[in-house]
């Protein structure tokens, strides 16, 4: 059975983009969404074929050092809400100030900047709460420069746990390429969350469409509002994420390397398929809603034509007891003995015949 919480109102603040405060010059670094207190920090996988090994950095500063080894570097920056290490992170690798401004700005649409140093690029995190169902969305900004991968995450980056231990357990491919595979491997990850959230929505839909069946409340009209709306998170993100693999897998920048653009062609073959789906599941949505709509009209009609025939019952009776309560001397029946008994019989009469009646017509 369906969780029957109280249906929550849309987070708009993840659809309507917000600027920096007025009057704040152009890559201004300022935090812009939820607010949090969370301590941010560093964290650092530093990786080749042969080894690996992981860090917790107190200062941005302490990124310096490692910048002059040959190893893979994925740096995870947990807390973009703070805008001086954000600012910090800025200057040791010369990120420039627009990209700075979004990665702390969460509203912004999943797209790509390509530097000469570096190719920036915003991604959306699309989780669902295993509570309520909910779907939560967190803006995910990746940095790929030349041996280095940053990663800038609103929260713990929960998601990535199962790749972070893939890559301190393996030393398969992930091991031997070059930073523009890692970028492939978090944004796949990503893409991923977002097949898990369309088959969580896809079987919900068919128990909805199970429920309406039976039952019509509000409940599950209130659910199909939910679906619709995770269908609108999903759509909303899909289509821009579509449009930044296409140019990461089109790009001919020299940090995106040949043999690594196979590996981008089939991420961006599993947002087609994505956005295929999500058109499938949006007309049963649809359906859903019509069948519901269709379900609630029968059972009104029901209603109705059964009160109707409660009505058209007493007609007969109220016309026998409209005309025999009219005040007129001179009634043939008036004085008669069985005059009260012969209007029950005649009345009982007149509604079995009209019973009969509605049952060879099918009306009930």
């Amino acid at each position: 059975m369906r969780n029957k919480s109280k249906f929550k109102k849309i987070d708009v603040r993840k659809f309507v983009p917000k600027a920096s405060r007025k009057n704040s010059p152009p890559g201004t670094v300022q935090y812009i969404g939820k607010p949090r207190q969370d301590h941010a920090r560093i964290e650092l996988t530093e990786y080749d074929e042969f080894e690996v090994a992981e860090y917790t950095l107190d200062h941005p500063d302490q990124i310096i050092p490692f910048l002059k080894s040959e190893k893979i570097k994925w740096f995870r920056i947990i807390g973009v809400h703070d805008d001086e290490l954000v600012a910090r992170i800025g200057e040791i690798f010369q990120i420039n100030q627009l990209e700075l401004e979004e990665i702390t700005n969460t509203t912004q649409r999943p797209h790509i900047e390509e530097r000469d140093d570096y190719i920036f690029m915003v991604f959306k995190a699309l989780l669902i709460n295993p509570e309520d169902k909910e779907v939560t969305i967190e803006q995910v900004s990746l940095l790929l420069g030349e041996k280095y991968v940053i990663s800038f995450h609103e929260t713990e980056p929960k998601l990535f746990e199962a790749f972070r231990t893939r890559i301190l357990n393996s030393k398969g491919k992930v091991r031997k390429l070059q930073s523009d595979y890692l970028v492939f491997l978090l944004a796949d990850v990503l893409i991923d969350q977002y097949f898990y959230i369309l088959e969580d929505i896809g079987d919900t839909i068919e128990e909805i469409e199970s429920e309406i069946i039976i039952n019509t409340s509000n409940t599950n009209q209130e659910a199909i509002y939910r679906m619709k709306r995770r269908l609108v998170y999903v759509g909303r993100t899909v289509w821009p994420v579509r449009e930044l693999i296409n140019k990461i897998e089109r790009s001919d920048h020299p940090l995106i390397q040949d043999q690594s653009r196979i590996y981008f062609r089939n991420i961006y073959d599993h947002t087609v398929h994505i956005i295929e789906t999500l058109d499938s599941l949006r007309d049963l949505t649809a359906g859903i809603m019509d069948l519901y709509l269709s379900r609630v009209s029968l059972k009104l009609n029901e209603i109705m034509k059964v009160l109707t025939i409660f009505s058209a019952l007493f007609i007969p009776l109220t016309f026998f007891a409209g005309v025999y309560g009219m005040n007129f001397d001179f009634f043939p029946e008036l004085k008669w003995h069985y005059g009260y008994a012969m209007f029950w019989i005649i009345s009982i009469i007149a509604s079995i015949f009209m019973l009969i009646y509605f049952k060879r017509k099918k009306w009930m």
